[in-house]
């Protein structure tokens, strides 16, 4: 019940039992002693409406209350409901680190699954949701997901955060940043971000430059860099001993060792600087090894292949061994069948 209305009616009520006493009961004045305190002389019709105004003060006082308790309660809701839409924007941007205390049961509920879900939206639904602040989020979502960039300072996002990573990558293929800003700011960007851009970056990238940022040195670029050598479009030379510092910043085992070999094979690579190569690298790893017996063959030299395996323990290099004993009874294999 409204406040003025209940006030208007119970006047109205009040005013007519008094009237109704005065008129029709008794007109008289009565004085009343209370706990032995004489009070004025009133009229019956007054003392009859006393109480019913102490119970209206009573009640509207009881209605004031339980309200402040009410809207105390409301207060809580609409906080915690703030508090739900921010999380469910977090959640759409990929934050990993969130948490929201929250004071009402239902809302901590769903508090507590948002916090250990991964949800996203579901096709484009900009202008569906009146919500003023998931809208801006699920905008700059779609923004970095049709390959444009959008403006993320504003969500305090991480470096790591896949939405950070994608649109830093669409400013790097829309030319709005150069690949060695990104390199040369650890800081600033991700590691996986670097090394995908390094990738992009030494496919055109001179000798220097690959080797300044050579950090980023995986298998995957390694070949990339050396698919480049005798190339038709920008073909690149390497010495031997920058090849070697190159091929030193990457983690290879014995068959990617001979899958350098015979990478460098297909490139056209001056036979001389190719066993030399190899040699450098078999002292310096022991992996390398294999590779380098594998150059010897492949290029024809067997005499050195011959003394490494002569020198070597009897359950080594098994392989090369059996194409050995293969050649010397006059049976011609292509080497590359025995790696």
């Amino acid at each position: 019940m409204y406040l003025k209305r209940y006030t208007i009616a119970a006047f109205i009520w009040i005013a007519l039992v008094g009237w109704y006493v005065y008129a029709y009961v008794t007109q008289t004045t009565v004085n009343i002693d209370f706990f032995g305190v004489p009070l004025p002389s009133l009229s019956v019709a007054l003392w009859v409406v006393l109480p019913l105004v102490v119970l209206y003060l009573a009640s509207v006082a009881h209605m004031a209350i339980y309200s402040m308790l009410g809207n105390f309660r409301l207060r809580k809701y609409d906080k915690d409901y703030e508090k739900i839409i921010d999380e469910i924007a977090d959640t759409y941007l990929g934050k990993q680190e969130r948490h929201y205390t929250f004071k009402t049961a239902r809302y901590k509920l769903l508090g507590t699954l948002l916090e250990n879900s991964i949800i996203y939206p579901k096709g484009d639904v900009r202008g569906k949701i009146k919500n003023e602040k998931i809208e801006k989020v699920i905008d700059a979502i779609e923004t970095i997901k049709s390959g444009e960039v959008a403006d993320l300072k504003r969500f305090n996002l991480r470096s790591d955060n896949e939405l950070v990573i994608q649109n830093t990558r669409n400013m790097f293929k829309k030319g709005d940043l150069k690949a060695e800003d990104i390199l040369s700011n650890e800081e600033k960007y991700s590691e996986d971000l670097r090394k995908e851009v390094y990738l992009e970056y030494i496919k055109t990238a001179p000798l220097a430059n690959i080797e300044k940022y050579k950090v980023y040195l995986t298998k995957e670029t390694l070949n990339t860099i050396l698919s480049r050598i005798n190339a038709d479009e920008n073909s690149l030379h390497i010495p031997n001993e920058d090849l070697v510092s190159l091929v030193e910043n990457v983690q290879l085992d014995k068959k990617d060792f001979i899958q350098l070999s015979m990478q460098l094979a297909n490139a056209h690579m001056i036979p001389e600087d190719r066993i030399k190569l190899f040699e450098v690298l078999s002292e310096k790893n022991e992996d390398a090894i294999d590779a380098y017996i594998f150059t010897l063959y492949d290029l024809g030299m067997h005499s050195p292949a011959d003394a490494i395996l002569d020198n070597s323990q009897k359950d080594e290099y098994q392989n090369f061994k059996a194409y050995r004993a293969l050649k010397e009874c006059g049976k011609n294999f292509n080497i590359d069948i025995f790696v």
